[in-house]
């Protein structure tokens, strides 16, 4: 006669639960033991404040079944794979910042969403952007009606204004822990910059600011935005009903084919990237490579860009991400002075030469890349997020 006892894990004392929760040692085992059932989840607190800080992950497309999402952590070669239903390939990244997610979709809805947790916020939608004039559903093929800065009107379809009118949004703040965040976005068309703030239905064009779109970020409590040649926009939408936008015209002319902003401890850094570009005969495409990185670092007293030639212990994350710097020595195997990249200038980046995908890392000291393994081609390209629960 058999002894064994068959044990309800489900049941297990809450008091057992939440000993076991506060000695997990990494985001992974949290993120498992969350998912186990309804009383695991309760007893492992959203805030996991004993965790050490997870090193930033790489979204990954889509991939069978269609629900899931792989996210690929460089330091460790872990893929991590997460029932995300709402980035599903009718809707477009337009950025991540402080581990959230912002997604456009084909309707006029764009919403942000924490892949971990999978709570969301709202966004204003496409149709509340003062140079849309009109969105009707049923124009199929013109469903929004846009006015140009030179006061042309033009249409626009559902999936253009998804992939085409905005470049990139960014937050000023997690949404989680500051409700009264804002969003910026840079808009691809006409090189304008718009935001709003939480709880706004509309967004509102910086008007002053045009041209200023190859990059920005929230730094000192304000809207950095950065022009191609390195100028700054300074952008307050925080302090009054319009933006206050004050300028730093450096007067120099930086080089490079992409322009980001990157804040690094406090320390402001514009970070040049170089594009090769080579036509593939046989698809008759431009294929772009990057080839190496320029880093500058703001000199408050001159207001001018210094180059420098070593990021120390810095390591820096680009691409359709908001840009951010993190301490290598805060991760055990990381090697500071690295910029880690993606392909965020196309959307549908065909291989190159050599059959790569141009996501890797770069050593600032010798000027080497290390590339990542390619991922499946898709239209919409990977992008960094800081994998966080609160």
């Amino acid at each position: 006669m058999s002894n064994t006892t068959t044990v309800d894990w489900s049941d297990l004392p809450p008091e057992l639960l939440q000993t076991v929760a506060t000695n997990l040692q990494t985001l992974s085992d949290y993120i498992r033991f969350r998912a186990v059932c309804k009383n695991w989840r309760g007893a492992a607190s959203v805030t996991r404040r004993h965790l050490p800080r997870e090193f930033p992950w790489l979204m990954l497309p889509l991939s069978r079944p269609f629900n899931r999402r792989g996210f690929f952590n460089p330091l460790t070669s872990n893929l991590h794979r997460l029932t995300l239903p709402e980035a599903s390939n009718s809707r477009r990244r337009a950025g991540s910042s402080f581990g959230w997610l912002i997604l456009i979709d084909e309707s006029p809805s764009i919403f942000l969403i924490n892949p971990l947790t999978r709570d969301k916020f709202t966004l204003p939608p496409l149709s509340s952007f003062p140079n849309v004039t009109n969105f009707d559903f049923y124009s199929i093929g013109r469903e929004y009606t846009l006015r140009s800065p030179e006061n042309n009107l033009y249409y626009c379809s559902l999936r253009e204004m998804r992939d085409s009118f905005i470049k990139k949004v960014i937050l000023s703040h997690n949404p989680n822990t500051e409700p009264d965040f804002s969003a910026f976005a840079i808009l691809s068309r006409h090189e304008n910059l718009a935001y709003c703030k939480n709880g706004h239905d509309s967004w509102q064009i910086v008007n002053e600011a045009r041209s200023y779109s190859e990059d920005a970020i929230y730094f000192r409590g304000a809207f950095y935005a950065v022009d191609k040649f390195g100028s700054i926009a300074i952008c307050d939408v925080v302090s009054g009903d319009s933006p206050i936008v004050k300028f730093i015209n450096t007067g120099q002319q930086i080089s490079g084919d992409m322009q980001y902003l990157v804040d690094a401890m406090g320390d402001l850094l514009l970070v040049s990237r170089y594009l090769d570009f080579e036509i593939d005969m046989e698809r008759y495409f431009e294929v772009c490579k990057t080839v190496k990185f320029r880093v500058f670092k703001f000199d408050w007293n001159s207001q001018k860009w210094e180059g420098i030639d070593s990021l120390d212990d810095k390591v820096l994350f680009l691409g359709g991400n908001s840009s951010f710097s993190v301490v290598a020595s805060d991760y055990k195997g990381c090697k500071g002075n690295r910029i880690y990249f993606t392909d965020d200038y196309s959307g549908a980046n065909y291989d190159s030469i050599a059959g790569d995908y141009d996501v890797g890392v770069y050593n600032l000291a010798d000027g080497s890349i290390e590339s990542f393994p390619c991922y499946p081609r898709n239209s919409h390209w990977p992008i960094w997020i800081t994998p966080s629960l609160c």
